[in-house]
């Protein structure tokens, strides 16, 4: 034996050090199953502002104050789904009602959220697909400036399009994405989400498997009475996993 080459694997954190930057995206349930955000029962309520915030307001803090720790601009685009706009109800929309559906942190998430709950005339039903078809573009327009999209979805019951859901998800399998996804409230036993986050085995779409997990179900029900600290740890948990396998399959 005349010589060892010891070669170092790259941790999440080195591509963070060398460039790499998260870029979170949020999508937020509007489906009438949340309730009337009028009522105090809603996962919408939203009479007590931030001094009694909902699970959606808890969990956009939770996992937004960690991600955009790594977000250079800190610019954060909030869509929502399954309300009634105009009289038709919109699988996929701007929360702030802008062109340009971009808000400053969270804080500007929160604003924007607050902004719409009171006008939102709640719907249906549930699809996912739409969200993150569009965001799998938006994450490939960025794949070339080292930019790594977090989309976090927060719903309330299970997937009406669990079909498309998954044939999106698997065709994004190749863009520097991760999903995860936060169930509220206790409306719903969430058995579908489990076969979205794929730690088991591949998800196997109607076209071909995947070839990589980027999902992460993570029913907020569990952390409701844990700081806000757990629940952004085990929402994030597969992130730095899922990034090395993206950068792995690219060559990078």
């Amino acid at each position: 034996l005349k010589a060892v080459d010891i070669h170092r694997i790259p941790h999440f954190s080195d591509y963070l050090q060398n460039g790499w930057q998260i870029s979170l995206a949020a999508s937020v349930d509007f489906t009438g199953s949340n309730g009337n955000p009028k009522s105090q029962t809603s996962l919408h309520q939203f009479q007590q502002g931030m001094a009694n915030p909902n699970q959606y307001v808890r969990a956009l803090i939770g996992v937004g104050e960690i991600l955009l720790q790594y977000d250079t601009d800190k610019m954060v685009p909030l869509f929502g789904y399954g309300a009634s706009i105009n009289g038709r109800t919109e699988h996929f929309f701007h929360v702030n009602q802008q062109p340009n559906p971009y808000v400053a942190g969270v804080r500007g998430m929160l604003d924007a959220y607050y902004g719409f709950v009171p006008m939102a005339m709640l719907s249906g039903p549930t699809n996912f697909a739409p969200t993150i078809i569009s965001a799998t573009k938006g994450a490939r327009d960025t794949a070339n400036d080292k930019v790594y999209t977090v989309l976090l979805i927060l719903t309330d019951g299970e997937i009406t399009d669990m079909d498309a859901t998954i044939d999106a998800i698997v065709e994004a399998d190749d863009a520097p994405m991760s999903i995860i996804i936060v169930g509220v409230g206790s409306g719903s036993d969430f058995k579908a989400m489990d076969q979205l986050d794929g730690d088991g085995q591949k998800l196997r779409g109607r076209r071909r498997q995947a070839r990589r997990d980027i999902v992460q179900f993570v029913p907020y029900r569990n952390f409701i009475n844990a700081p806000v600290e757990a629940l952004s740890a085990e929402v994030l948990r597969e992130v730095p996993t899922q990034f090395l396998e993206y950068v792995k399959m690219k060559g990078l």
